[in-house]
């Protein structure tokens, strides 16, 4: 086995505890089999060390709400009259530009190629972060992912109505490659005919969504903005909420109940607020984000306070002002807006955002049989977090032990 000791760095493990000085971080192969302080480990014979005293070394970030789909700008009607050929070409730039801001995972959340991107790293063919991708979201007629403002045949998503639809669509997805199922079941901002408090899919629906996607051991993540869209997801099975702008107590109670983890999103309202205007942000988007952001933050911030399991996720796709490579404004906006320290914004961002991706086992921290997934900086996040986002801090990437800056 090939071995790699990275000597002397300041470690965040990404578990949340106290960071660890004159650390020692040992890999073999494309696993981590020790970490902790350097003295106390073993170094078999043949290892080669890699001196990162004096910087921070930490897990590979991870966005739990990304769009893979290489639009050309926030309005959906111009998304779906696009050639799909087009948005895969800008969809693989994307992939340097994540691994540049030190992204090494992200979940994909609705596309059309991100099933294709995802196997074309896996092959080899480019190199880029792991992807995990629901393919399509499933969507209701007139609901937040059918295009309401062109005829439906130009749908780029799934519309399902009833058991036996939902049940079909869920399969589908499966069947074309997705990892999990991403549904809506409220309304949206970016969404022309809908409102984000509006409820959407009916609870046999949703109960049949979320049993198809758990009888081959996936799950479901579901767009909820509005209150009681949200409640009904928790109660049919739904493991992560998307946004949950209106969220209230008892729907903070049910996710304590249901262990199920809530991604804000901020990073995509507070772009589409201060940029949207001058990047062709339909007139309906802007104002529906300036109406929801203040509540939006209030409702974080209780849910944060009661405990809530909450992971980083940005929204972000492939065009301004929500271009990939930004990705670490949302651990600054859940410092600065929500109340998180940066640690916890650190695990948002690294152990959380591994749970939401089911994949906590696997990546997220740094211990003893994670992929070797990481980050050495020049810098250290937990003095400003704002630094995550100068991405010539970030100085080397590794995903599974391999170097990619």
């Amino acid at each position: 086995m090939s071995g790699t000791f990275f000597l002397g760095a300041v470690l965040i493990d990404g578990l949340g505890g106290e960071p660890i000085h004159n650390s020692g971080v040992l890999v073999q192969d494309d696993r981590i089999v020790a970490a902790g302080v350097a003295a106390d480990i073993t170094i078999p014979e043949g290892t080669q060390t890699v001196d990162v005293t004096g910087k921070v070394i930490m897990p590979g970030l991870i966005d739990a709400h990304v769009h893979v789909i290489g639009s050309k700008s926030l309005n959906m009607a111009q998304v779906a009259l696009e050639p799909q050929a087009m948005q895969m070409g800008r969809a693989l730039i994307d992939l340097p530009r994540l691994i540049n801001a030190g992204f090494t995972t992200v979940r994909d959340v609705g596309s059309h190629v991100a099933v294709h991107i995802r196997d074309l790293i896996r092959e080899g063919a480019y190199e880029g972060p792991r992807i995990k991708t629901s393919r399509h979201m499933l969507s209701q007629t007139a609901g937040h992912g059918d295009m309401h403002m062109l005829p439906s045949s130009f749908n780029l998503f799934t519309v399902c109505d009833g058991v036996p639809e939902c049940i079909k669509a869920v399969r589908t997805q499966f069947r074309e490659g997705a990892d999990f199922i991403k549904i809506c079941s409220t309304g949206g901002v970016l969404s022309e005919k809908d409102d984000p408090r509006w409820s959407q899919f009916n609870m046999d629906e949703l109960k049949a969504i979320v049993y198809e996607a758990e009888a081959v051991q996936s799950y479901v993540a579901s767009h909820a903005q509005g209150a009681q869209g949200i409640k009904n997801a928790l109660l049919a099975g739904v493991k992560t909420i998307e946004h949950g702008i209106y969220i209230d107590e008892d729907g903070i109670e049910l996710m304590l109940d249901r262990k199920a983890i809530l991604v804000p999103t901020l990073a995509i309202v507070h772009r589409i607020i201060k940029e949207g205007h001058l990047y062709g942000v339909p007139e309906f988007g802007l104002r529906k984000a300036r109406a929801v952001y203040r509540e939006h933050i209030e409702h974080m911030i209780m849910a944060h306070q009661a405990g809530v399991t909450i992971a980083a996720g940005t929204d972000f796709a492939s065009c301004a002002p929500v271009e990939h490579g930004g990705n670490a404004l949302e651990l600054q906006l859940l410092v600065e807006d929500v109340g998180f320290t940066p640690m916890e914004a650190i695990v948002a961002a690294t152990a959380n955002a591994a749970k939401a991706l089911h994949m906590e086992d696997e990546i997220g921290t740094i211990q003893p049989g994670r992929f070797a997934d990481l980050i050495v900086l020049d810098v250290n996040p937990l003095d400003d977090i704002t630094l995550l986002q100068q991405t010539e801090h970030i100085q080397q990437v590794y995903i599974g032990g391999k170097r990619l800056k």
